[in-house]
């Protein structure tokens, strides 16, 4: 059976690490070098690092931060926040990372996809989708992508499912599935969208957005059917380790990878 992943974020703006709920009232979590390095020792799986407002402010990503991010981390790095081209996915990967994670750009050029997975192959492109629930109560479900999260939500029209189906036809080797509903409030992943999109598409598929406990982990990837789970704020803030983690899930007969420490 594949181990499932667990994948701490860093969520950065303006340098520093942070958290906010449904992406407003951040509270700063440290440095992005440190942190990366912390969790590069303590058995995570891979790290995901956003520039969170490189979109919304129209500008590229920290690549400095990115190069030393990368020098500190022996475990597959991604990056994503402002790469909009295929150049800015060599630079980056050039920088360090061994995928590049498109949200923004993918929705306004979704050739970009196709484009980055034919120059670097489908395993380096990651698709991030932020999406939040837009059904009136005792409708059936449906989701919205939305753009620019970082500071100016803007809704795309697109529904989630079909959109996370197209960028997979596109060429997309790996899916970040954020709930923009549950994000930060650590009240649980929205397992009924990872779930309806992991059983529509043929490539992982990472819960990202409302994390709060092990046992919302474990209900991500049992009821959202997940391949691996993203967290931030209860490793951030010290509520669990990543160790922890692994032990309860391990626990509930999930096969986790365990990390071989430096002697």
């Amino acid at each position: 059976m594949l181990t499932r992943r667990i994948i701490p974020c860093l969520d950065v703006k303006a340098g520093r690490v942070v958290k906010g709920i449904s992406f407003l009232n951040h509270r700063d979590a440290g440095d992005p070098v440190q942190l990366a390095a912390f969790y590069n020792e303590s058995g995570a799986d891979e790290l995901v690092f956003y520039d969170i407002t490189a979109s919304s402010d129209e500008r590229n990503i920290m690549v400095e931060v990115v190069e030393q991010v990368a020098r500190q981390v022996f475990i597959p790095l991604t990056v994503g926040g402002g790469i909009r081209s295929v150049d800015d996915m060599y630079r980056m990967l050039r920088a360090g990372a061994d995928k590049v994670s498109i949200n923004t750009a993918a929705v306004l050029n979704p050739q970009l996809i196709e484009d980055g997975a034919k120059r670097f192959g489908s395993q380096c492109i990651v698709l991030s989708m932020d999406a939040r629930r837009i059904n009136e109560p005792g409708q059936p479900s449906q989701w919205n992508v939305f753009t620019h999260t970082g500071r100016d939500p803007r809704p795309t029209g697109l529904d989630a499912i079909e959109w996370a189906k197209r960028v997979v036809d596109l060429g997309a080797g790996e899916l970040v599935i954020n709930s923009m509903d549950a994000d930060g409030t650590g009240a649980g992943y929205d397992n009924e969208l990872l779930a309806a999109i992991s059983a529509q598409v043929g490539v992982p598929v990472i819960a990202s957005g409302g994390a709060g406990k092990p046992e919302h982990l474990l209900a991500a990837l049992h009821e959202g059917q997940a391949d691996a789970v993203l967290a931030a704020s209860i490793f951030h803030f010290g509520t669990y380790t990543v160790e922890a983690v692994k032990d309860y899930l391990a626990a509930q007969g999930i096969p986790m990878r365990r990390t071989p420490r430096p002697v």
